[in-house]
């Protein structure tokens, strides 16, 4: 997408728009995003409900599959608080100093596609390839007493099926890939409103807490180590992936503005221009029909 004149963002005395002045103008301009959302959070729920791909696990995979089963690290719980509320409270914080609803929903909304788009994708691997978890033993073998097909040597679960079920969803990491999905988009974010490819030596941190995420994962024994790096790559390039589509590169010179404020940046010179001609107009026409001349044809 081309970049727009700078006239309109570099104005000085631009309007400010305000979520109470300009917000259901453009809500109404993403509905149909919204309804994407809807459906994208309905899809990843029926994904997390299926029952994944079993793999075949034989009895000579099972040496490699017997690390302990330890509680996460990082809880279920924290990880949509890491990858969505976090960032969104600090958008929210960024428009209480700016006060520019065009910068604040598409930001929340590129946010959501993020996170959302990495979630199907995450969820829908999981459960096409099952590969099982680093402590799938345990899972399959509470008591530690094994017990094979006598033909096949494959294992014969007898364990809770439940946790049976998340065992066969090791690849790829869903922690990661929410983590870098939120905090990588966050990171775009930021850079953006920091200016950090400006050489000033300006940094955005949130993909360290990301690669904390993902190194908890492997030291608790939920996921192999390939498990991991490709969760961070997927969540990070969907995050790029759906940043670019809301915002400028954060290397250009309006990196700090969504395509959509200078846009409507536009269309508001516009109006404003289409005003005063007709404002001028109307006061020529006034002019010309209070002249002596006129007076005196009257």
């Amino acid at each position: 997408m081309p970049p727009p004149p700078p006239v309109a963002a570099a104005r000085p005395g631009a309007p400010r728009l305000y979520l109470r002045t300009h917000g259901t103008r453009v809500a109404r301009l993403h509905l149909l995003d919204w309804a994407v959302l809807a459906v994208l959070t309905a899809l990843d729920g029926a994904l997390n409900a299926i029952e994944p791909f079993h793999r075949f696990v034989g009895e000579d995979a099972m040496p490699g599959l017997r690390y302990p089963l330890k509680d996460n690290t990082v809880p279920v719980w924290a990880v949509p608080v890491l990858a969505v509320v976090a960032p969104v409270a600090i958008v929210a914080g960024i428009y209480v100093r700016r006060r520019n609803v065009c910068d604040l929903h598409p930001a929340i909304l590129g946010l959501l596609f993020s996170v959302l788009i990495t979630a199907v994708l995450t969820d829908a691997i999981k459960d096409g390839i099952g590969r099982p978890r680093p402590n799938f033993f345990w899972r399959c073998f509470p008591d530690g007493l094994p017990r094979y097909d006598n033909v096949t040597r494959e294992v014969i679960c007898h364990g809770d099926p439940a946790v049976i079920k998340e065992g066969y969803k090791s690849f790829p990491s869903g922690h990661t890939s929410w983590a870098f999905a939120g905090l990588g988009f966050l990171s775009w974010y930021l850079a953006g409103k920091i200016k950090a490819f400006d050489r000033g030596g300006h940094v955005a941190m949130p993909l360290l807490l990301a690669a904390m995420v993902a190194v908890s994962r492997v030291d608790d024994y939920w996921h192999h180590w390939q498990d991991v790096f490709t969760a961070g790559v997927l969540g990070l390039v969907v995050a790029s992936f759906c940043y670019l589509q809301f915002f400028p590169p954060p290397s250009g010179e309006q990196g700090s503005w969504p395509h959509s404020y200078f846009e409507h940046m536009l269309t508001l010179e516009g109006e404003i221009e289409v005003q005063s001609a007709a404002g001028s107009s109307r006061h020529l026409s006034l002019t010309l029909d209070s002249s002596p001349d006129v007076l005196e044809r009257r």
